[in-house]
C-alpha cells in the first residue's frame, strides 16, 4: 500500500512537473506570437503614417513654387502699394482653400509686405525674418525648408520657402494640429522625431521639442537656435529593451520605428499590450495543466486567435483602402499641378524668347536697312531709266530689287517663327536648318566675331523641336558673344560630331570662360556671372534639351567655355 501510494504520489508529481512545463512554455510561445502580430501591425500602421505625412508636406511644396512667378507677388516685393494689398486678398483666400497656417511674403529687405493674416491683430506684416533660416538659405540657394517655433503665434509648424523673381521670398507655413488629432484617435501614442532625435510633431502635444536620447551640448544648441525654443525638454520616457515605459503608467508600451525620410524624420508609434494577450496566455496555460481539456483549450485559443486575426486583418484593409482613395485622389492633384508647371515653364521659354527679341531688334533693324535703302536706289534709277526706254536695265534692277526682298523676307520670317510659341511637337528636323536659322537671327551680331561653321549636310535630321532648338543655340551664341566683347580677337566656333545614334554640337569661344565657384551651379535658377543678367537662360535651355530626349552641359576648356548639345539622330 504505502509503494502503490508513493507510485502514485510520483505520478502526480511526474503530471504536476509536467503540466506546469508545457503550461510554462505554452505561454511562452503565445506571448511571443502574440507580440509579434502587434509589432507587424504597429510597423504597418507608423508606416502608413509616415506616408500621409509626406503626402501632406508634398501638398503644401507647390505653393511657394507656384506663388514665386505670381504678378502680385513680383509687383509686391518691387515696391508697389497697390499690388501689396491684392496680394494680402490673395493670401488670405488661398491660405482658407488650401489649410496652410499662414502664408507671407519677405521682400528683399527681410521686412513682411504681405500675409494672409493681414486682418489679425497678430499680423505678420511688417515683421523682420532675417534672423531665419528659412529666409536666408533661400535668398542664397532658391528654397529652404525649417520645423520652428512661431515667434508670433509661438506655434510650432513646418515652414517652406520659395524666392522670387526680384529677390523677396513666398513663405508657407503647416501646423500638424489636424493630423495629430487623427493620431490620438486612431491610438496609441505616435511622434516624430528629426536627425538629432527631438520630437517635432507628437499625439501628445507636451512631448513636443523633447530629447529622446542624450544630445552633445554644442547639437543641442543648434537644435535650439533652428528651432526657436528655449529649451529642450527631457525624454519623456525611459527605454527599457524594445519596451519604452511612459511616466505615470505602470505598463510599458511596445514601440516601433520607421526609417528615416530625405529630412531625416522618424516616426514612432508606441502602443500598450491588448489585455487579451495576458487572457490567452493564462487560458493556454489553464489547458496544459488540465490535459483533459488541452485539445479543447488549445483549439478554442487558436480560434479565437484567428478570428482577432482577421478581424484586425479587416480592418486594416479597410484602413489601406481609404487611405489608398486619399493618396489616389492627391495623386491627381499633383498631377494637375505638374501639368499647370509645365504650362508656367512653357510660358517662361517664350518670355526668354521675346527677351532675346529685345536684344536683336537693333540687329534686325541694322540688317533690313541696307536692302531698303538699296531698293529705294533701284526704284528711283529704274523710273530714269524707264522714262529713257531703256528696259533692259530695268528689268535688271527689278530682279535686283526681287534678291533684295528675299533677303529682307528670310531674316523677318526666321524672327517671326522664332518668337511664336512652340507647340511641344517633337519630330524630325534638319540640323542645317537650325544653324542657318540661329544665324539669321542673330547675323548682326555675329558680324563682330570670327564664327567658324562645320559642313552640315541638308540630309542630316536630328529628333526635336525647329523652335525650342533655335531658342538653345540663340542662348549659347549670344552668352558667347557677350563674353567676347571686349575681346581683342573674339572667335567662336560651332563643332560637330556625328555617331550612329547621336549628334553632338559644341558651341566654344576663346573668351575669358567661367569662374568655378558660377560653372558649379551654372544651371541653377537666377544663378549668372553677369551684371545684367537673370540667370534662367541656360535653365530653360537645360529644361529644352531634357524635354526633347537630349542633354545641355558644360564641358571643361583650356580656354574660353565649351558647351555642348546632345541630340539623338533620326536615320
Amino acid at each position: 500500500m504505502r509503494t502503490l501510494r508513493a507510485s502514485q504520489i510520483g505520478w502526480i508529481l511526474a503530471a504536476l512537473v509536467l503540466s506546469l512545463c508545457v503550461a510554462v512554455l505554452t505561454g511562452r510561445i503565445v506571448e511571443r506570437r502574440a507580440r509579434a502580430e502587434l509589432i507587424a501591425s504597429m510597423t504597418a500602421d507608423a508606416r502608413l503614417r509616415q506616408v500621409l505625412l509626406a503626402s501632406e508636406i508634398a501638398r503644401f511644396r507647390l505653393l511657394p513654387l507656384a506663388l514665386a512667378d505670381d504678378r502680385d507677388v513680383i509687383g509686391a516685393v518691387d515696391g508697389s502699394a497697390g499690388a501689396r494689398g491684392a496680394l494680402d486678398r490673395k493670401l488670405e483666400a488661398l491660405a482658407s482653400a488650401t489649410g496652410a497656417s499662414v502664408i507671407y511674403v519677405v521682400d528683399r529687405s527681410g521686412v513682411s509686405i504681405a500675409a494672409s493674416n493681414w486682418r489679425s491683430d497678430a499680423s505678420f506684416v511688417g515683421r523682420d525674418y532675417r534672423f531665419r533660416r528659412y529666409y536666408r538659405d533661400a535668398v542664397r540657394n532658391g528654397s529652404a525648408t525649417q520645423f520652428a517655433l512661431g515667434t508670433v503665434s509661438h506655434r510650432p509648424g513646418l515652414y517652406l520657402s520659395r524666392r522670387t523673381r526680384g529677390g523677396g521670398v513666398v513663405v508657407v507655413k503647416l501646423e500638424f494640429d489636424r493630423i495629430e488629432r487623427e493620431w490620438r484617435a486612431a491610438g496609441g501614442i505616435t511622434f516624430v522625431t528629426d536627425a538629432s532625435g527631438v520630437i517635432l510633431i507628437s499625439s501628445r502635444p507636451a512631448w513636443r521639442f523633447a530629447a529622446t536620447g542624450p544630445i552633445p551640448a554644442a547639437r543641442a544648441a543648434a537644435v535650439r537656435a533652428d528651432t526657436g525654443t528655449a529649451k529642450l525638454q527631457p525624454s519623456p520616457f525611459v527605454v527599457r529593451g524594445d519596451v519604452i515605459r511612459v511616466g505615470g503608467e505602470l505598463a510599458p508600451r511596445e514601440r516601433v520605428t520607421t526609417s528615416p525620410d530625405e529630412a531625416g524624420w522618424r516616426v514612432h508609434l508606441a502602443m500598450a499590450q491588448p489585455r487579451t494577450i495576458g487572457g490567452v496566455v493564462r487560458a493556454a496555460q489553464a489547458a496544459a495543466a488540465l490535459i483533459t481539456l488541452a485539445l479543447l483549450s488549445l483549439a478554442w485559443a487558436l480560434r479565437e486567435r484567428a478570428r482577432r486575426s482577421a478581424l484586425r486583418t479587416s480592418e486594416l484593409e479597410a484602413a489601406v483602402a481609404d487611405r489608398t482613395r486619399l493618396l489616389r485622389a492627391e495623386i491627381e492633384e499633383r498631377a494637375a499641378a505638374e501639368a499647370r508647371a509645365a504650362d508656367l515653364r512653357e510660358g517662361l521659354r517664350q518670355a526668354n524668347r521675346l527677351a532675346a527679341l529685345g536684344q536683336i531688334t537693333a540687329s534686325v533693324a541694322h540688317e533690313t536697312a541696307q536692302p531698303v535703302a538699296a531698293i529705294r536706289n533701284y526704284a528711283a534709277a529704274a523710273r530714269q531709266l524707264l522714262d529713257r526706254g531703256d528696259a533692259a536695265s530695268v528689268h535688271d534692277n527689278l530682279i535686283a530689287i526681287a534678291r533684295l526682298t528675299e533677303r529682307i523676307g528670310a531674316v523677318t520670317a526666321e524672327l517671326r517663327g522664332f518668337a511664336r510659341k512652340g507647340s511641344g511637337t517633337i519630330g524630325p528636323v534638319s540640323l542645317a536648318g537650325i544653324v542657318e536659322g540661329a544665324r539669321l537671327i542673330l547675323k548682326e551680331r555675329l558680324s563682330q566675331v570670327t564664327l567658324e561653321l562645320p559642313e552640315i549636310g541638308p540630309d542630316l535630321l536630328v529628333l526635336g523641336g525647329r523652335v525650342r532648338l533655335e531658342q538653345v543655340l540663340v542662348n549659347l551664341l549670344q552668352n558667347a558673344i557677350e563674353a567676347l566683347a571686349t575681346h581683342p580677337d573674339p572667335r567662336i566656333a560651332i563643332l560637330l560630331s556625328i555617331e550612329a545614334e547621336l549628334v553632338t554640337i559644341a558651341v566654344a569661344d576663346n573668351g575669358p570662360g567661367i569662374a568655378t565657384e558660377v560653372a558649379d551651379r551654372m544651371f541653377t535658377p537666377f544663378v549668372t556671372s553677369r551684371p545684367n543678367g537673370l540667370g534662367l537662360g541656360l535653365v530653360i535651355a537645360q529644361d529644352i534639351m531634357t524635354d526633347l530626349g537630349g542633354s545641355l552641359r558644360l564641358v571643361p576648356s583650356e580656354r574660353g567655355a565649351r558647351f555642348e548639345l546632345t541630340l539623338r539622330r533620326v536615320p
